[in-house]
């Protein structure tokens, strides 16, 4: 399991499903605790960031026209939980939801947070889900998925196939004296291809993952100090994505296939 797992690290996010998939059926035994560590994903960060690469498929809520994320943080057995009308598709009698001071604050989260995918991302799918904790606190769950090729969400055109999903996971303590606790556990999981005249074909994924933990008054609200986290962290994703993956990209190309000018260009005789 222990090795299974070490190389799931190392496949393309693409394959994520389908490598699940085949490990649970050569080991089926496993497959209760491995689906069990779903509800608990800051207790171990190879499974939640795993499970997070699952997270590929959208619904369309009927009642409000609008589109949210599937994932195991709002689903109960088969059906999933609509984060605009709170409704549960299929239709769930004793599904779980979320009290109704945190279902406000999640009706909030996900007003504002359709409003930064917006701005951030140039269109792309937003959802938020809290349910409450053991520890008299409650957790928050914020997903984007980005469909950036020509059929999908792209603005621009220049890939064939793109896809860029953010899980952002934050425990949120109890309130004391005025502070809480907010622990945040962030994943980015990028996939692009392109293939085209003038670039060829070309492919780069890859995925990362950060955690911060700060104490933080609650004086503006929980919602105001966990965007701020969010936008630092992912912030910090972004330049790292740039920096690892497409900086030694660029790297390895130009020292391998160096620019046309630059082969021709001689040295002095000295």
């Amino acid at each position: 399991m222990e090795a299974a797992m070490g190389l799931m690290r190392r496949i393309h996010p693409k394959h994520t499903d389908t490598a699940l998939s085949a490990l649970l059926s050569l080991m089926p035994e496993h497959s209760s605790d491995l689906l069990s560590q779903v509800d608990q994903p800051l207790q171990d960060a190879r499974l939640s960031r795993l499970f997070s690469g699952l997270r590929k498929q959208v619904l369309c809520d009927q009642e409000s026209g609008k589109e949210f994320i599937l994932c195991e943080y709002n689903r109960d057995a088969d059906s999933y939980r609509s984060p605009w009308t709170n409704k549960y598709q299929p239709p769930l009698e004793d599904g779980l939801y979320p009290s109704v001071e945190l279902r406000n604050l999640e009706i909030e989260a996900n007003d504002v947070f359709t409003v930064y995918c917006d701005q951030y991302y140039e269109g792309g799918i937003s959802s938020v889900y809290m349910w409450e904790d053991d520890n008299e606190g409650f957790v928050a769950c914020f997903l984007i998925k980005k469909d950036g090729s020509k059929s999908g969400h792209g603005r621009r055109g220049y890939l064939h196939e793109g896809q860029w999903d953010a899980i952002h996971v934050i425990e949120v303590g109890p309130e004391d004296e005025g502070t809480a606790r907010y622990c945040l556990t962030s994943t980015v999981m990028l996939s692009l291809t392109t293939n085209s005249d003038s670039c060829g074909t070309f492919s780069l994924s890859g995925s990362i993952r950060r955690q911060m933990s700060v104490q933080l008054s609650v004086t503006e609200g929980h919602l105001c100090n966990m965007g701020k986290m969010i936008e630092e962290l992912e912030g910090k994703l972004r330049n790292s994505l740039d920096q690892v993956y497409f900086g030694k990209t660029r790297e390895m190309v130009c020292t391998l296939r160096p620019p046309a000018e630059l082969a021709t260009m001689k040295l002095p005789d000295s």
